[in-house]
């Protein structure tokens, strides 16, 4: 069941801290073609790697397909605690995921579960070695400073308009 958004928390800048995936952050999950998971070693150094294959599963899980990624299967495998974190590049916002997460394999009760929505996105093109599952604590507003800087003159367009000079790139309508 898709949930409207409620904070649970509020944090210091007045942002809304969740314990549950809402419309809003799945809505956000869906337009994004990149996430970051970071994950950290035995020893505490950090690991960031970009992830392309992704979905929410459920109203407390994200699923994230294992296709290359030794470093962070291994991470994972000694500490559970990840940030997952999607943003959309023009608009300038998205979501900070704080949970934790576990590798399941193909050979391993509930892998095509998990493996479903991955599978269908990908098709044949990627080879999933696991599925990361993802078990959400708090979900978190990532918001770019012009938002909190210059609230009355910032707007998802004017952000827009920034990001397309700044990349170079026009917008095309769909057909």
């Amino acid at each position: 069941m898709r949930q409207v958004c409620s904070c649970t928390l509020i944090d210091r800048f007045g942002g809304c801290i969740l314990k549950t995936i809402t419309n809003e952050v799945r809505d956000a999950v869906e337009r994004s073609v990149l996430c970051w998971l970071a994950t950290n070693d035995e020893s505490g150094q950090p690991n960031v790697s970009p992830k392309e294959v992704f979905a929410v599963a459920d109203d407390q899980h994200i699923v994230v397909a294992n296709i290359a990624s030794p470093g962070s299967a291994k991470n994972i495998r000694v500490n559970q605690k990840i940030c997952l974190s999607f943003i959309d590049v023009f608009v300038q916002k998205g979501f900070k995921v704080m949970g934790t997460a576990v590798e399941v394999k193909p050979s391993e009760s509930g892998y095509a579960r998990w493996a479903a929505p991955l599978l269908e996105q990908a098709g044949e093109r990627y080879p999933i070695q696991g599925v990361f599952v993802i078990n959400v604590l708090s979900v978190r507003s990532i918001l770019a400073p012009s938002y909190r800087l210059y609230p009355c003159e910032t707007t998802e367009e004017s952000q827009i308009q920034s990001a397309l000079r700044a990349y170079g790139v026009t917008r095309h309508k769909r057909a």
